[in-house]
């Protein structure tokens, strides 16, 4: 990890499977490359990529193919796990890679743990990677995980891991907290969990997005980032935030992946890792009537297909 990202839109990739719901590493490499080519990160193993529906071994093949094809200072891979053993291998497989940073749930499974328990589990994996260039970002997610991260958590790690606790993603959907965040600390890096809170995260001193919709619509992201402190950025932001709103009305993983499959023609994206399920022929109907009717496309994705 020479260098941490500081910035920007990132991607929670999406992972297509083949017909034994295996990870069809030709698809996803297509994807990455195409959101790469957008201006977008890649925050692979997020939890729009099902990554906890993958096992360490399926998500250390993946990370090897990425940074072996790809470059990986635009990679940011999630390494969090219930099994400190997992997050300290998958930790360390990024820290070899050169991966630029890593996307870290806390342990997520027992509920109600105190913040000691937590700063534990991230001490301890800091600790047995023992490597200068380990960057984390803490990943906020409480509405899924259920174990939040405290800003007296935050202030903790960084006190005693100044520069190796790099920053945060606040999927908690509270403006609010991730302000509080951005107020709060310095030297570290807030990313909104969404691009509904981009622009007010931008103009607070945040780094950006870590969105799930940057899957399919990267580019109209990537030109808030860039423009923020243009005339018509709320505008802008406005229409990024409708869409993600017309997307959100349906089951966001097998949405994103629906969307991939209409705009390029390839039905097998829209499969997904059970408990999720691919939508209905009435829900994609309905969700092909959104994007057509906001004339949604996403260019240059069929041909990198």
């Amino acid at each position: 990890m020479t260098k941490k990202i500081s910035g920007g839109v990132l991607s929670p990739v999406v992972t297509p499977f083949d017909a034994e719901l295996r990870p069809d590493r030709t698809r996803w490499l297509a994807h990455c490359r195409w959101l790469l080519s957008q201006d977008c990160g890649l925050a692979i193993f997020g939890t729009n990529s099902e990554a906890n529906s993958l096992s360490l071994a399926e998500r250390r093949d993946l990370l090897e193919t990425a940074a072996q094809e790809l470059d990986p200072g635009r990679l940011m891979p999630g390494t969090g796990a219930c099994a400190l053993p997992d997050a300290v291998e998958l930790t360390r497989a990024a820290v070899d890679s050169g991966c630029a940073g890593v996307l870290m749930l806390p342990p997520f499974y027992y509920k109600g743990v105190p913040d000691d328990g937590l700063f534990a589990f991230y001490s301890e994996i800091i600790q047995r990677i023992g490597d200068e260039r380990l960057r984390i970002y803490l990943y906020h997610i409480p509405p899924v995980s259920q174990v939040p991260i405290s800003l007296d958590l935050i202030e903790r790690l960084l006190a005693e891991y100044p520069g190796t606790i790099a920053g945060v993603k606040d999927s908690s959907g509270d403006w609010a907290n991730t302000a509080a965040m951005i107020e709060r600390f310095d030297d570290f890096d807030v990313f909104a969990g969404s691009e509904e809170f981009l622009l007010p995260t931008l103009r607070a001193g945040g780094a950006g997005c870590i969105s799930a919709t940057a899957n399919i619509n990267p580019a109209a992201i990537h030109d808030v980032f860039v423009n923020w402190e243009a005339p018509d950025a709320d505008a802008r932001q406005e229409a990024i935030t409708a869409f993600r709103r017309g997307i959100a009305k349906f089951p966001m993983i097998p949405a994103l992946k629906a969307v991939i499959g209409l705009r390029t023609d390839d039905p097998d994206w829209g499969r997904v890792r059970p408990p999720l399920m691919r939508l209905d022929e009435a829900a994609l109907t309905a969700l092909a009537q959104v994007i057509d009717q906001a004339d949604f496309q996403m260019p240059g994705r069929r041909e990198a297909a």
